[in-house]
């Protein structure tokens, strides 16, 4: 990163050049797939590509965010995102295979899939009542969702939202299943940010 064609590009990326950033990313590729680290019991799961296509959407999104530190800050900062786009992969692989029962939301009958994922992006596991999010909870989700990048959307629609099973999701996404459980943990994370107090009140009128 200290060469100073990509110093320039970083300056005119932070400043809202998308194209700066797209070429600088292009450019630090290879140096981040060397740096990302995998445990051995994950190998059979991993798939650097994966991580690095959801690593750089993530760093469109939040380039405003970045502040330089330094030489070499900026691929830190690209190599934080991309370990935390890697535990959750290997997280939801794990919970997908074997969920901990502790964690687990409680299937109720016709359950309303917009408030389970409004209590599911607050972290509250109890089971929420049919209908308990109202026209305002389901209105303030959608709204939220429909500010999500598109290929964010798609996954919580058809995975969380239409409950569709991971084949169909990576199918319809054109992903791997490990880029799926990537796209959908930065997801709720975004709907955590663009909910705010809100999801909290919903879930609580639950």
């Amino acid at each position: 990163m200290a060469s100073p064609d990509n110093q320039v590009l970083l300056e005119r990326a932070v400043g809202g050049d998308s194209a700066a950033l797209g070429d600088l990313l292009k450019r630090l590729a290879l140096e981040l797939a060397r740096d990302i680290q995998l445990d051995d019991r994950w190998a059979a799961f991993f798939d650097v590509n994966d991580v690095l296509q959801v690593t750089f959407l993530e760093a469109f999104l939040r380039i405003h965010w970045f502040v330089p530190d330094g030489p070499g800050s900026f691929s830190g900062w690209l190599l934080t995102i991309a370990r935390n786009n890697l535990r959750d992969m290997l997280r939801e692989v794990n919970r997908a295979k074997r969920p901990p029962p502790d964690r687990r939301l409680q299937p109720v009958r016709n359950a309303d899939t917009h408030t389970t994922l409004l209590h599911l992006l607050t972290g509250d596991v109890t089971s929420p009542s049919r209908g308990a999010a109202g026209r305002e909870a389901r209105g303030s989700l959608e709204s939220a969702i429909a500010r999500l990048p598109e290929s964010y959307a798609l996954v919580v629609r058809l995975y969380d939202l239409e409950e569709r099973p991971i084949d169909e999701v990576a199918s319809r996404a054109g992903r791997s299943h490990n880029a799926v459980y990537m796209l959908r943990a930065r997801a709720h994370d975004r709907l955590r940010e663009l909910l705010g107090p809100e999801a909290d009140f919903f879930t609580r009128i639950a």
